[in-house]
């Protein structure tokens, strides 16, 4: 591949995925994601200040999408009910090539503690998110964390089900991550 071709921020995502995913966190170099992504250590020095940033690369605009989404909530709109627009608009977002990063990225994830931790701080990021927006709505702060820790765990959960599911039966990751609100909205009733 060419260096001025487009997309290379994309492309050095999906080439760290892969070379996690075969050679494992630790064992891969910068050097190698350039090589793999078609483009120079420069260029992906351009986009990342290093390899672990490369997984939370989309964190910031997911994010906003999330706070956007509840942001534009109707005013009448429940905690919840705002919570399930943030997760609309931002599954909105991710397509066909998300949903084909996935299972990959669970991989390298899964097999890296220092990956764990970067996913987990990714969690804390959407969580703050939305829970300032919401407070921003006037919803009480213990309320406005509660929303935004299930609207975490709801997204985390309707995105690891699509992902897994196939191209064909995935569609869209908004229904998905609905779903998974309005399961653990039940659960909670079964708390007690």
């Amino acid at each position: 591949m060419a260096r001025w071709q487009a997309d290379a921020r994309g492309r050095l995502v999906l080439a760290a995925v892969d070379l996690f995913t075969e050679h494992g966190y630790d064992s891969t170099t910068v050097a190698q994601i350039a090589q793999r992504a078609g483009v120079t250590k420069s260029t992906f020095f351009r986009h990342f200040s290093d390899k672990r940033e490369l997984l939370v690369a989309g964190q910031q605009t997911l994010s906003r999408l999330l706070a956007d989404g509840i942001t534009e909530a109707p005013a009448t709109a429940t905690p919840l009910e705002a919570v399930a627009r943030g997760l609309e608009r931002a599954s909105s977002e991710l397509g066909p090539a998300n949903h084909d990063l996935g299972p990959r990225l669970a991989a390298a994830v899964a097999a890296s503690t220092e990956l764990q931790e970067r996913d987990a701080l990714k969690s804390v990021g959407m969580a703050v998110a939305m829970r300032e927006a919401l407070v921003g709505r006037g919803i009480a702060d213990a309320t406005a964390q509660l929303a935004a820790e299930l609207g975490v765990l709801a997204f985390k959960r309707g995105y690891e089900r699509w992902a897994q599911s196939s191209a064909e039966e995935a569609g869209d990751l908004a229904p998905h991550a609905l779903a998974a609100l309005q399961e653990l909205r039940a659960a909670t009733a079964a708390l007690g």
